[in-house]
């Protein structure tokens, strides 16, 4: 004879789980630690928890997700930065920024020690190798900002030797990447934060469809949720689950270089300060976007006239999500 509790188990088992809302997600490079939060989020079954099922597509160089967002084949994208947004907005494409995972832009300048270019205004007439998407992009910040001009720029082929060469260079990189390489070869180099020269662009922000937020907002706000727990779970807890995903996805990514990545990140307040202590990660306000506008703007890459708040919502941020996770 079947008691009570196992003709209750045997329905329980026989009703289906919960279907999962299928997801594709694109980052903006080969997996790193800058994605860390959202890695984490997969492997630590925070998506999952959120009702997602969610599928990771690293990015790279011969691949544009911003055109697969607005194509329809990406859900949910990575944009680098706040470009990016009003890059849709420009041309009036039907994308909005909905989060934005970190606080302050990772991208930096790198100089010798002991030769004076010990600050970015220091830099100013001096030659700095970048490359093409600097040129339109976060140099027109340092023309703003302290009067750099067009024939300072030197061409950057992402490699160091140049630099490590010549002790009067300057490169452009990535907080999280090219010091450790430069470090490695023997030289401690001045690293200079663009954000912390005033620099207000967003990174790692998350971008999705005007479409999407209209008929699904419940949708959209738990991905950001998710990946909002996933980025506390990364900087503050256990990143191992998440790091293993990075190498798995990015063979050539070692344990060092993501370790280098997240603890820059952590000591520069790359993901979490400003705003978002308050507010919690992915936090973002109309302040920030409007001051990156009129900068961008003044310099000639967008018309003073186009409606810039199009470009962002805070619909599904600064609600203190998961802050109890910091640690």
């Amino acid at each position: 004879m079947r008691t009570l509790g196992g003709i209750l188990l045997a329905a329980l088992l026989a009703i289906p789980a919960a279907a999962q809302d299928k997801i594709t997600f694109g980052t903006d490079w080969k997996a790193q630690a800058e994605h860390g939060g959202f890695y984490q989020a997969v492997t630590a079954g925070l998506y999952r928890k959120h009702g997602l099922d969610v599928t990771l597509r690293p990015g790279g160089p011969q691949v544009n997700h911003s055109q697969l967002l607005a194509a329809g084949r990406l859900d949910f994208n990575m944009g680098s930065d706040s470009f990016g947004a009003y890059n849709f907005a420009r041309e009036n494409v039907p994308m909005v920024t909905v989060a934005a995972m970190m606080q302050k832009d990772p991208k930096v300048l790198i100089s010798h020690p002991g030769v004076g270019n010990d600050s970015l205004p220091a830099l100013k007439g001096k030659p700095i190798m970048i490359g093409s998407d600097t040129r339109a992009g976060v140099w027109l910040f340092f023309k703003a900002k302290f009067g750099y001009s067009d024939d300072q720029m030197r061409p950057y082929n992402f490699n160091v030797v140049p630099f490590l060469v010549d002790k009067n260079a300057t490169q452009q990189g990535y907080l999280s990447s090219e010091p450790l390489m430069i470090e490695k070869q023997g030289v401690k180099p001045v690293v200079h934060l663009v954000a912390d020269y005033g620099y207000s662009s967003y990174a790692a922000v998350i971008q999705t469809s005007m479409k999407l937020v209209q008929e699904k907002p419940d949708l959209v706000q738990r991905f950001v949720n998710a990946s909002i727990e996933g980025w506390y779970s990364y900087m503050y807890g256990d990143p191992a689950p998440g790091n293993a995903l990075i190498k798995k996805d990015n063979p050539e990514m070692t344990d060092e270089l993501i370790a280098y990545g997240r603890d820059k990140m952590k000591a520069h307040g790359i993901v979490d300060s400003g705003d978002s202590l308050t507010l919690g990660i992915g936090a973002m306000s109309e302040a920030r976007w409007k001051d990156f506008f009129d900068t961008m703007s003044g310099q000639g890459l967008y018309p003073a006239s186009m409606d810039w708040k199009r470009a962002y919502t805070t619909q599904f941020v600064n609600k203190r999500h998961a802050l109890e996770m910091r640690r």
